[in-house]
């Protein structure tokens, strides 16, 4: 009999956001793969649980992956832990869910801790559509070619970033994003959680000296429409694309990111061809 793969998340912060459902599931495995065995044996201890745990991080998750899958084809029930958040969100994990979808196994997904809608619905921003874009990346080069393709995005957008980079990271978007809304929101839900309302012009003139996790909430670029050309709608697209989206999918998202008509950019796309 196959075994089945949960994705369980883990607290961000507050040890008492570990769900009565999380323990449960965890119990039930007969192994715990994990980004670092370090980190979730003390997890596993705080809760009073002991399981071995294999390693399955972003440098060996290929073959991690297809060794887990190979355990859970021979019956075993695997669980795989992130650290401190959700897997596949920012992390490790869908390197194995791909391969665990190719070999028929069932996967369950354990609701959980999260940081960027921790971070979004207490923003005051707009919530009616987002996009997470996670982490931008560490070269300061290829961030500011980053920030250049989501520039014309006119829903909020969400970072992770690290306290090391944070100050770079958001002078690099008041000078390429201009003047915008921006909340961010750090050690959420540990006992110095912090959420700083803001504009990208304050924050980069204070120069704060900011630490911990953090979650960089952005207002989207305001609407107008003569800024949507035909142009602006299919290098969205095609940046999606670029992304690995279906055709269907990178449709869909160049609506939501733009804030238009799905049809519209159907239509486009369909001419483009």
């Amino acid at each position: 009999m196959i075994g089945k793969l949960y994705l369980i998340p883990s607290p961000i912060g507050n040890l008492k956001e570990v769900s009565p459902r999380m323990i449960e599931t965890i119990s039930s495995c007969d192994l715990i793969a994990c980004e670092d065995t370090r980190n979730t044996a003390k997890l596993l201890s705080l809760i009073g649980v002991s399981k071995p745990c294999f390693s399955c991080h972003e440098h060996n998750e290929k073959q991690a992956s297809q060794t887990l899958v190979s355990k859970i084809l021979d019956g075993k029930t695997v669980g795989f832990l992130s650290d401190a958040g959700y897997p596949c969100i920012s992390d490790p994990g869908l390197i194995l869910v791909k391969e665990a979808i190719q070999n028929n196994i069932e996967i369950v997904p354990i609701s959980g801790p999260n940081a960027f809608l921790n971070a979004l619905i207490g923003s005051g921003l707009d919530t009616s559509h987002f996009f997470f874009y996670g982490f931008l990346d560490s070269r300061p080069s290829q961030r500011k070619k980053e920030l250049e393709n989501i520039k014309n995005i006119t829903s909020t957008i969400l970072f992770y970033e690290s306290p090391h980079r944070i100050n770079e990271t958001l002078k690099d978007m008041y000078n390429i994003l201009g003047d915008r809304k921006v909340v961010v929101a750090r050690e959420l839900t540990k006992l110095h959680e912090e959420f700083i309302r803001t504009s990208l012009k304050e924050i980069t003139f204070s120069t704060p000296n900011l630490i911990g996790e953090m979650v960089i909430v952005l207002e989207g670029k305001e609407e107008t429409k003569e800024d949507i050309s035909n142009e602006i709608i299919l290098n969205t697209y095609k940046k999606f694309i670029d992304a690995k989206f279906t055709t269907k999918d990178a449709i869909l998202a160049t609506s939501i990111a733009l804030n238009i008509k799905k049809n519209l950019v159907y239509s486009l796309v369909n001419k483009e061809k």
